[in-house]
């Protein structure tokens, strides 16, 4: 017998018991997203390399390691998508959504980025992201972030801060990076290998080295907000307002300033402590130049992206309850010939009145298919044998409740299930 061929180190199966969490949380997000009026967009997960490398910086780690990047047959250089914002940015572009218009959008999916995988760190991963085009004013980045705290309200997810930043325009960011720059070649026998390589590339991600022996050289750096334009201050100030008078929590974290090169003034991300090292379950900002930068008119635009892996993990760690997919009722036909054929359509019949049905098909004794049954988390098993179809009835037997079996015609059975599977689990 040939080897069994495995997945690829670090894309992983998504099994039906994992499924059922991932469903409830991205039926959720799509009814809170439909509130706040964003529709869904959907567009390739292969797009040309130089998309990636104009939007998020041939200098990113992203770019410079992670991509997985390849020629096609033609000779084009191909990249599967390592984020979403660039390939919606571009699809709003070509498809002439996006000049003189305002626009939110949202879309879901996987992501691929060749990292060295770990808990909360895998080569596909999957997002949902948020993208809204054409509002230039602070009041969309707070609406955003009420969006996503609404999220976690109605998923139950706590434990999750609210970080929030501001990285000046880009003009404001060169200014500072010449004073970072300076302060880091001052302690260069300091600095770790990532560090040095990233001082001359994009020092700003200096800043958001997790290595412990950088800490105390990070702490003591300029601070980005001594060196804004007065502009993104106040857009700042008038952010922190939102959110204040929202009651929302957030904590300003200075050394907050993404991995990607598009973004200007408001970033922030929600983290938390209970998963380890990968600890940021959602995190995004504001581009306002991206839209310019890959080909289109000049259009403020603000979104975020949440990893659904890491939100999973955190749900289940917090027993949040999954979709449930489960069948209500389970028909079994207990023969063949008539009973079996009468079993598919009872079976369709109760489908048509908006119920959950899994059929026993195969055969099998009523003790084998009593098990099926109850292994399939249904409520209600219809017994459908000999005797029943004589009488064009089915014996409903209740599976959650001990009581007795009832007799009931095929006729009356779709109206007294849908009106004992509303009443609760106690019937």
């Amino acid at each position: 017998m040939s080897k069994a061929i495995q997945a690829i180190r670090g894309m992983n199966d998504l099994l039906p018991e994992t499924l059922a969490l991932w469903q409830r949380i991205e039926q959720t997000a799509e009814a809170v997203l439909s509130t706040y009026g964003y529709r869904e967009i959907r567009f390739p997960i292969i797009e040309k390399t130089e998309l990636y490398k104009r939007s998020i910086g041939e200098v990113t780690d992203i770019v410079e390691k992670e991509m997985y990047t390849f020629e096609d047959r033609n000779g084009d250089s191909l990249t599967l998508r390592p984020e979403g914002t660039a390939g919606c940015v571009r699809a709003g572009i070509e498809n002439g959504l996006l000049h003189n218009q305002v626009q939110r959008l949202w879309y879901a999916g996987p992501m691929f980025r060749h990292e060295r995988p770990q808990k909360g760190r895998y080569r596909q991963f999957h997002q949902i992201g948020v993208e809204a085009f054409g509002i230039g004013t602070p009041d969309i980045d707070a609406e955003l972030i009420f969006l996503t705290a609404r999220l976690w309200r109605l998923l139950n997810i706590h434990g999750l801060e609210l970080q929030i930043n501001s990285l000046g325009t880009p003009a404001a960011r060169v200014h500072y990076r010449q004073v970072l720059v300076d302060y880091l070649r001052g302690h260069y026998e300091t600095l770790d290998e990532d560090s040095r390589r990233r001082l001359e590339t994009n020092p700003l991600r200096v800043l958001d080295s997790k290595n412990p022996a950088m800490q105390a050289l990070i702490a003591s750096a300029p601070n980005l907000h001594e060196h804004l334009d007065e502009e993104s201050r106040r857009h700042f100030e008038q952010l922190c307002a939102y959110l204040q008078a929202a009651n929302i929590p957030y904590r300003v974290n200075p050394r907050l300033v993404r991995g990607l090169d598009y973004y200007t003034r408001t970033v922030f991300e929600w983290v938390t402590t209970h998963l380890g090292a990968q600890g940021t379950v959602c995190a995004g900002g504001r581009y306002d130049g991206l839209v310019e930068q890959l080909g289109g008119q000049p259009t403020p635009a603000a979104g975020f992206a949440l990893g659904l892996e890491r939100l999973a993990e955190l749900a289940a760690l917090q027993q949040v309850a999954g979709a449930d997919r489960s069948p209500q009722v389970y028909v079994a036909p207990l023969g063949g010939g008539q009973i079996a054929q009468r079993g598919l359509t009872l079976a369709e019949q109760l489908r048509d009145a908006g119920l959950r049905v899994e059929l026993h098909c195969g055969g099998g004794s009523l003790k084998s298919q009593l098990k099926r049954a109850d292994r399939s988390g249904a409520r209600y098993a219809l017994l459908l044998g000999e005797a029943e179809l004589a009488a064009a009835q089915v014996s409903v037997k209740n599976l959650r409740v001990d009581e007795p079996q009832q007799q009931v015609g095929l006729a009356e059975v779709p109206a007294l299930l849908r009106a004992r599977l509303a009443g609760g689990a106690a019937q």
